[in-house]
């Protein structure tokens, strides 16, 4: 089963991934995205180093899944990821625009093609408020200067992608704002329920039918 833990910037994907590896027994697979030499400057100028960003993003995000999902997904194993290869696209939409973002769509779309979806995606949402605060206390240098207006773009962006979502793919929604899925055993529990129940992987327990 290959799940993928989606959602912006600072809702908690990697740290969910991490806590569901051992009781879904999985192969784990990270975003690898500090090594983007161009993303400190993008965060203190974007509209000058976006397009640099966008496209190592791409390529970076492009090669780790097609040199390592399909390999993961042949071993008896269930594959757990912190991203899709979707959202890169989802990026370039509030970072992109004109002929850039035409370019992008381009590489993107021939990319995406070769790129296994996920089984299931864990939709992680929050408000823009909840999202700074966690972004805050995690205090990464390079996202001392994120603007609350590009935060809140994004989790725009998301919202709307994960709202008209392609028919047949499974998606599960998840609203994180009162959930502390680090520190509270009993958050991170009920989203291993609600993936169990969704992906009707056992143990686990089906709603009762409702008059």
């Amino acid at each position: 089963m290959y799940i993928a833990i989606e959602g912006v910037i600072g809702v908690g994907k990697t740290s969910l991934a991490r806590l569901l590896q051992p009781s879904f027994k999985s192969n784990l697979l990270l975003e690898i995205f500090e090594e983007n030499p161009f993303l400190q400057e993008f965060y203190q100028d974007r509209a000058r180093y976006a397009f640099q960003t966008q496209i190592f993003f791409l390529l970076s995000r492009y090669h780790q899944q097609r040199n390592n999902v399909p390999e993961l997904l042949q071993s008896n194993k269930n594959l757990i990821t912190d991203y899709t290869f979707e959202k890169d696209a989802l990026f370039a939409d509030v970072n992109l625009q004109g002929d850039e973002l035409d370019v992008y769509y381009s590489v993107h779309a021939a990319l995406a093609e070769r790129i296994p979806a996920p089984d299931l995606t864990v939709y992680l949402k929050a408000s823009t408020d909840i999202l700074l605060q966690r972004i805050t206390m995690r205090d990464r240098s390079y996202e001392r200067s994120m603007e609350a207006g590009y935060i809140a773009s994004l989790n725009e962006a998301y919202e709307k992608f994960f709202t008209h979502v392609k028919e047949g793919r499974m998606v599960l929604t998840i609203d994180t704002n009162k959930l502390d899925f680090v520190h509270n055993p009993a958050d991170l529990q009920y989203i291993d329920d609600r993936i169990r129940q969704t992906l009707r992987m056992p143990p686990f327990q089906a709603a009762l039918p409702i008059d």
